[in-house]
């Protein structure tokens, strides 16, 4: 699905006229800091990066730009991985923090999964980022578990929480490659 509308906002794939607005988002440190990459440092590396999308696209998933309907300017980015974990993952200008946008987008994309038969969701989050445990919490996720992984590229040892949503008849059903991947996992009391 190349387009999706909410009440507020429009989740369409990013173009070549929105790499200024690509780059605003994801240049900036305050928004990337709980990213799996560093702030794109000019424009060129944005025009990379909407190349990735692109390949991501055909290679993996859905990404999409979350824009305001007002003027159809990105002002984030929501994708879901393409493989077994189903990963959703999401990023916004921080001026756009704290107004449910996030969660906006990601019911719309839960929405568009159940119709193509996505069996379930996983997401995860920094545990020093907890107010998107508190958007995965919102769209309905259950906490799984938590685990240790030594970040790439950043190279920090992080926490993360991990959620997950099935969609389907099987509820009890947990994503545990990260269990299973990473020796240093266990289930906080949340």
């Amino acid at each position: 699905m190349n387009h999706i509308e909410t009440q507020r906002l429009i989740l369409r794939h990013f173009t070549e006229e929105d790499i200024n607005a690509l780059f605003s988002i994801l240049s900036d440190k305050d928004v990337n800091t709980f990213l799996p990459m560093f702030p794109l440092k000019d424009i060129e590396e944005a025009k990379d990066y909407l190349q990735y999308i692109k390949s991501w696209i055909q290679q993996k998933g859905f990404y999409y730009a979350i824009c305001m309907k007002t003027n159809n300017v990105p002002i984030g980015c929501i994708h879901i991985n393409g493989d077994d974990s189903h990963d959703l993952g999401y990023s916004i200008k921080k001026e756009f923090w704290h107004k449910g946008i996030c969660t906006e987008a990601c019911q719309a994309v839960i929405d568009m999964l159940k119709q193509i038969n996505i069996p379930y969701i996983t997401a995860t989050h920094d545990v020093n980022n907890p107010r998107s445990g508190k958007v995965m919490q919102a769209i309905g996720m259950k906490y799984q578990y938590s685990y240790e992984e030594y970040w790439q590229p950043k190279l920090y040892l992080v926490t993360f929480r991990m959620y997950q949503l099935n969609f389907d008849d099987q509820q009890d059903r947990v994503y545990k490659k990260y269990w299973n991947k990473y020796p240093v996992h266990f289930i906080e009391e949340i």
